[in-house]
């Protein structure tokens, strides 16, 4: 059986070195690396995690806590954490969120992960503090609803995205715009709606327009048959022309709902997205979208959560060990590109 010594002496280099590279350390070269690893192929080595785990007190696990695996937008961002996540050589173990079973996550999760990754879960101050004691840290690809100082967060630029639609409605003549979403305060949803609020003040103000918005809550947040049925439940036919979605499935059933009540897209009401999965692309006609970059998210996210596990100096203000006084967690914001399609026109004369 091989060992470490025989990878160290067919790559050409120190045990030492060897050790960096089965750690992830980042200041091994790339060349160093490679050759390491090719030796390890080579010669069949595999190491003894029980012993690493031991002698570094981490189990080389993470956690990704999900909301709905059944949504395409989430599922991708699954799979570049996955990704990322395999190249540091770390495992991912994913669980479905239930906010009623929140007290279970302590127990199952505590000495068998070395770090989570939520997807804009806001989770009781708790559960919260029984994480900081355990040190384990937390990062959030998408802003939980509710804020938190201990949680460092990676997402889009919400705001400075909308103002991008905001903008383009105006230029096209639509002043009644309605923006569905989800009204609960502790969704990952729940931010781009004040995001969107904000957009449309600035858009009133550089274009000295006066533009009205309606507020459309889902009961269940970011799904195709809940935006279906919220605008087939309408009385009547609704006084806005333009409809910004909070996510794509909730366009595209919009989309549907449009269809079945003879509503013409764009001719009577154009509809924008915030995400730009596969299927807006695909849809009749294809949606405008906001494209979330979910590779670039994902892998920042996963970058920053392994810092935290493996440079214990960072700790401070990433939800493990005891805050300093003041300390803030980072919050990553990108840039979002707006995709004009063909569900955005002009807006029609509406009696």
């Amino acid at each position: 059986m091989a060992t470490r010594n025989d990878v160290a002496r067919l790559a050409g280099v120190s045990v030492a070195v060897v050790s960096y590279v089965l750690n992830n350390k980042s200041f091994v070269k790339e060349e160093t690396r490679r050759k390491v690893l090719a030796a390890m192929e080579e010669l069949g080595y595999t190491p003894n995690l029980t012993a690493r785990s031991l002698k570094t007190r981490r189990s080389g696990q993470l956690a990704v806590l999900t909301n709905f695996i059944g949504n395409p937008f989430e599922a991708g961002i699954l799979l570049h954490l996955e990704e990322a996540a395999r190249w540091k050589g770390y495992m991912i173990a994913y669980r479905s969120y239930d906010p009623d079973r929140e007290p279970e996550l302590l127990a199952q999760l505590a000495g068998r992960v070395d770090g989570i990754i939520l997807l804009g879960q806001s989770l009781a101050e708790a559960t919260l503090a029984s994480f900081r004691k355990k040190e384990i840290p937390l990062v959030s690809v998408m802003s939980p609803g509710q804020p938190c100082s201990h949680i460092h967060t990676v997402d889009l630029d919400w705001t400075a995205a909308y103002r991008q639609v905001a903008a383009e409605l105006v230029r096209l003549g639509h002043r009644h715009i309605a923006y569905m979403g989800h009204g609960c305060p502790s969704g990952p949803l729940y931010p781009r709606m004040g995001a969107f609020a904000a957009a449309v003040r600035e858009a009133e103000a550089a274009a000295a327009v006066t533009l009205r918005c309606d507020w459309l809550a889902l009961a269940v947040e970011g799904r195709y048959e809940s935006a279906r049925e919220h605008l087939l439940k309408l009385a009547a036919e609704p006084g806005f022309t333009a409809l910004v979605c909070a996510n794509d499935l909730t366009a595209i059933g919009a989309c549907s709902a449009c269809r079945e009540r003879g509503w013409t897209v764009p001719g009577r009401l154009s509809i924008v997205s915030s995400e730009n999965i596969l299927m807006v692309s695909e849809t009749h006609p294809p949606i405008a979208t906001l494209d979330y970059p979910r590779q670039k998210a994902a892998h920042q996210a996963m970058e920053l959560l392994i810092r935290l596990i493996e440079e214990p100096g960072h700790k401070e203000a990433s939800g493990s060990g005891e805050a300093e006084a003041g300390a803030v967690a980072e919050e990553i914001r990108l840039p979002a590109t707006f995709i004009p399609r063909s569900s955005l026109a002009q807006a029609p004369q509406v009696p």
